[in-house]
């Protein structure tokens, strides 16, 4: 039976863009420790607060925010998802939001541009338009992990926070292999109280697959975030979930699962 150890990392970032780095970095390592072979964080872990400040922390992939990972990574032998980080796009004034898969040996695996901009106005809640700042990306991305689970090859796919909403990402990653559904994200409370947990198992029900969901915490650039991050099973079971506050959830994913699900209920897309 192939097995896959997973860590999601919580953590509350601010607008310190090192001490972040040094947060997560721990919580990284802590992880690795524990004998994680993938260990995932979630959106825009580097820096939450201003937008000024927000588009100066973009950088290039590789680049300053992805080398202590690509570090942490040959160092614990392991992949980590860096949930996303603002990567410089052709326009200054609009990052694209980035999630980048690095390899146990520190290279740069896969990297998923988000597609789905959080613009939004809730009534007695946030009002946000993330399109005024992120420039989105236009493909989806399923990433090969080669030898991750017992020297079994493991396909996850990519997608970033407000994606969770569009169901055709997740039937279209499905379609492309993918046997685990990572999302990573910066979940507000006004939300995520009542959809967080529907949508994720929704997603894993819908596509007999893992979901792995790293979340910010805490108070990000003013507005609460809902944090819980969480791992649900193929039959849409919530098998470990992070208690408030940062730290990090760990647990053994059966792979072989996928299968059985899929068998039973033969639900997912053929592409």
């Amino acid at each position: 039976m192939s097995k896959l150890r997973v860590a999601l990392v919580q953590i509350a970032a601010d607008q310190d863009v090192a001490a972040n780095l040094d947060r997560a970095a721990a919580l990284v390592r802590q992880a690795g420790n524990e004998g994680a072979s993938l260990v995932a964080l979630p959106e825009m872990f580097h820096y939450r607060g201003p937008l000024t400040g927000f588009r100066e922390s973009a950088t290039s992939v590789p680049g300053s925010v992805t080398a202590p990972f690509a570090a942490l990574a040959r160092e614990l032998n392991t992949w980590i998802l860096l949930g996303s980080i603002a990567e410089r796009s052709t326009d200054p004034l609009r990052p694209h939001n980035t999630s980048v898969l690095l390899d146990p040996v520190g290279g740069v695996a896969a990297t998923y541009r988000k597609m789905h901009m959080f613009d939004v106005s809730l009534q007695d809640g946030p009002s946000d338009k993330e399109s005024s700042r992120i420039t989105p990306g236009d493909r989806t991305v399923v990433a090969l992990m080669q030898g991750a689970a017992q020297e079994a090859d493991v396909r996850l796919g990519l997608s970033v926070c407000f994606d969770l909403r569009f169901p055709e990402l997740y039937r279209d990653l499905t379609a492309g292999g993918a046997v685990i559904l990572a999302v990573p994200s910066n979940f507000t409370e006004a939300t995520g109280r009542d959809h967080w947990e529907v949508l994720l198992r929704a997603r894993a029900i819908e596509n007999g697959a893992f979901v792995i969901a790293p979340a910010q915490c805490g108070i990000g650039a003013g507005i609460p975030t809902h944090g819980r991050s969480m791992i649900v099973d193929p039959w849409g079971t919530v098998i470990a979930q992070a208690p408030d506050g940062p730290g990090i959830v760990v647990a053994d994913l059966e792979l072989d699962r996928v299968a059985a699900v899929r068998r039973q209920l033969p639900t997912q897309p053929v592409k």
